[in-house]
C-alpha cells in the first residue's frame, strides 16, 4: 500500500510596517506589533530612517529596512510658537504625504507586499493592498474649540482613504487616551481598538534606583529638558540613572557625578529592567510612554513637551486618574516634584490585554 503526500503550497504574505519619525514613540510601539507579525510567520520589512531606523535595527536585525524619509518637522523652542511653527509647515507636510504614496507604489512592485501598516504616516495606503492606518489620536488636541473642529475633518479625511484604522487603546471606560481615542465622532472606515501596545513585560525586581529619567521627543525640546534635569540631578544624594533618548549615538556624556548614570540609548530588555528597578520615574507624557509604563505598572512624574497640546492633554488625563503626576517643565522643582510623587495615592491602573491585537494580526492572514 503506497500513500501519496502532496505538497501543500502555504502562502505567506508580506507586510510593510512604517512608524512616523516624530520622536520614538511611534517606532516603538510598532515592536509588539511587528513582533506578533513575525509569530504568526508573516514576511515583514519595515520603513524608516534616522534614530528609528537605528532603533528597529537593535531590535529586529534580520529584518531589512526600507529607507523612507521623514516629515523632518522641525519644532520652535518657545511653547507659544509650537502651533504657529507646525502650521508653517503644514506644504512640507503635504508634500512629504504625496511624495512618500508615490513611493509606496515603487516598493509594493519591487517587494510583493500585500500589506502596509502605518503609524500616522498618511501617504502609505493603495487601493491594491490591504492598507491600515494606526493612530490613538482620531481626535486631536488643539487647544482650541473651533480647530480642533476643522483639523479632526482634515484627520478623517486623509484615514479614510485606508480601509482600516487600528486604534492602541482601550474603549471607553478602559481607555487611556481620553476623548483622543474616543471621539463623539468616528471615521467612516472600520475601527479595531487593539489595546494598550508595548514591548514591555511586567516582572518582579527589587527597587535599588532612586530616580529615572528618560528622556525622548524631538529637539530641541529632549536636549533642554536634559539640561535641566542634570543641573537639579547633581543636587541630588542617591543613586540616579538617565537615559537620553539618542539611539545610534556612539559619544558619551559624563557629568563627573559617580552618582548618576548615562546611556545614551537602551536595548527594550535592559530599558525594561531599569525602570522595573526604579523607585521614581520621571518621563514625557508621550503616549507611547504612557503605554509602557502602564503596562509595568509602574507610576510615574510626566513633564509633557511644552506646546504640544496632545501630551499636556494626556498629563493631566492620567493624572486625574491618580495614575501618574503630571509637571511642567517650566519652573519644574525636582524636589518639589518628587514630594508630589511621594504623595501620589496607590491607584489601579488599567491592566493591559493583547488579545485584541493578536485577532487583528490573525485577520490579516
Amino acid at each position: 500500500m503506497s500513500t501519496t503526500i502532496k505538497n501543500i503550497n502555504i502562502t505567506r504574505k508580506t507586510v510593510l510596517v512604517a512608524p512616523l519619525d516624530w520622536g520614538l514613540g511611534h517606532t516603538t510601539r510598532c515592536i509588539p506589533i511587528i513582533q506578533a507579525l513575525l509569530n504568526q510567520n508573516f514576511i515583514v520589512f519595515i520603513a524608516a530612517v534616522g534614530k528609528s531606523a537605528n532603533l528597529l535595527n537593535k531590535e529586529f536585525p534580520n529584518i531589512t529596512i526600507l529607507s523612507l524619509k521623514g516629515y523632518n518637522i522641525l519644532y520652535a523652542k518657545k511653547k507659544a510658537l509650537f502651533n504657529a511653527k507646525i502650521i508653517f509647515q503644514v506644504p512640507k507636510i503635504l508634500r512629504a504625504i504625496k511624495q512618500e504614496n508615490k513611493w509606496l507604489k515603487h516598493i509594493i512592485k519591487v517587494y510583493k507586499i500585500d500589506i502596509v501598516i502605518s503609524d500616522n504616516r498618511y501617504g502609505l495606503y493603495n487601493a491594491g493592498i490591504k492598507s491600515i492606518f494606526i493612530t490613538h489620536q482620531l481626535a486631536i488636541e488643539t487647544g482650541n474649540i473651533f480647530t480642533n473642529q476643522f483639523v479632526q475633518k482634515l484627520n478623517y479625511k486623509l484615514i479614510d482613504k485606508f480601509d482600516a484604522c487600528w486604534i492602541p487603546d482601550e474603549k471607553a471606560p478602559n481607555d487611556l487616551a481620553g476623548k483622543l481615542s474616543n471621539p463623539k465622532k468616528f471615521p467612516a472606515i472600520p475601527l479595531n481598538y487593539i489595546g494598550i501596545l508595548s514591548r514591555f513585560k511586567k516582572e518582579v525586581r527589587e527597587k535599588n534606583i532612586d530616580l529615572l529619567v528618560l528622556l525622548s521627543g524631538p529637539e530641541p525640546q529632549r536636549t533642554i529638558l536634559e539640561k535641566l534635569m542634570l543641573e537639579q540631578m547633581n543636587g541630588l544624594h542617591c543613586k540616579m540613572t538617565l537615559i537620553r533618548g539618542l539611539p545610534g549615538v556612539k559619544e558619551k556624556l559624563d557629568m563627573g557625578n559617580k552618582a548618576i548614570n548615562i546611556y545614551n540609548h537602551l536595548p527594550a530588555e535592559e530599558l525594561s529592567i531599569i525602570i522595573q528597578s526604579s523607585k521614581i520615574v520621571i518621563a514625557r507624557s508621550g503616549y507611547s510612554t504612557v503605554m509602557d509604563l502602564v503596562a509595568l505598572q509602574q507610576k510615574a512624574i510626566l513633564i509633557p513637551t511644552p506646546g504640544q497640546t496632545e501630551q499636556e492633554y494626556l498629563a493631566k488625563h492620567v493624572a486625574e486618574k491618580k495614575y501618574f503626576v503630571a509637571a511642567k517643565q517650566s519652573g519644574f522643582d525636582l524636589k518639589k516634584e518628587i514630594e508630589n510623587f511621594e504623595n501620589l495615592k496607590e491607584t489601579s491602573m488599567i491592566a493591559p490585554k493583547n488579545n485584541n491585537l493578536q485577532k487583528a494580526i490573525i485577520a490579516l492572514k
